[in-house]
């Protein structure tokens, strides 16, 4: 579904990226792990073509990422970290207008679908401005499961969000039985619910884990962070 091979970044004389070699398969669920300024946002970019391809190669779906081809895109979907909705607007009228923005028309139906996905379709007539975060997470989601993109890149999906917050986030990532994802994530205890694989960024290297291969290499069996 995604493959990497000898993916090389740099900035300047700063190496953020070296030399890396990584595989997320079908039906995965991948955490993107790595301390502050280590490269995820970098990896990540260069995922989604927004940086160009130094060195190395990406494939999605078996298609290289390239600005002169861009079929690799409808099978990918991406959430950032902060989405950008219309606070005056309802949520179903957000969907309305992202899916518009892709196709001329909506699908009604797929809008009923997705908002029923993130628990949403009871309040898709409330203004947005009157949402909890939690709330505006699962939104920008549906807006991104919209499409049925079979790869999804999430950009900390739970961050900032309380307790229970996350937990609706969580359930909701569990219930995406047929989707690639590659989580980007500071939390243990979601990585440890949700995720199939680790993929760990260090000094410009990632190393692909098991979740429970990494929590072992890491001495993170107990934590709960």
């Amino acid at each position: 579904m995604i493959k990497v091979t000898d993916l090389h970044q740099s900035f300047g004389k700063k190496v953020v990226l070296d030399s890396i070699n990584i595989g997320i398969e079908k039906n995965e669920i991948c955490a993107l792990v790595g301390r502050n300024g280590a490269g995820k946002s970098t990896f990540i970019n260069s995922l989604l073509g927004l940086l160009t391809v130094k060195q190395g190669t990406i494939e999605i779906n078996g298609i290289q990422v390239s600005k002169k081809r861009d079929e690799w895109k409808k099978s990918i979907a991406y959430l950032p970290e902060k989405f950008m909705l219309y606070p005056m607007l309802t949520g179903i009228e957000n969907v309305t207008f992202f899916a518009e923005a892709v196709s001329r028309a909506s699908d009604q139906e797929r809008m009923e679908q997705v908002l029923t996905a993130v628990r949403l379709w009871d309040d898709r007539n409330v203004q947005v401005k009157k949402y909890s975060k939690g709330m505006l997470q699962r939104l920008g989601l549906a807006i991104t499961l919209y499409q049925d993109s079979s790869i999804l890149i999430l950009d900390e999906p739970t961050s900032g969000i309380d307790p229970l917050g996350r937990k609706e986030i969580l359930e909701v990532l569990k219930s995406l039985h047929d989707k690639t994802i590659l989580l980007s994530s500071h939390h243990l205890d979601e990585i440890r619910q949700v995720c199939t694989h680790v993929a760990y960024l260090d000094n410009a290297k990632m190393t692909k884990y098991t979740v429970g291969e990494f929590l072992e290499t890491h001495h993170l069996g107990g934590i709960e962070a």
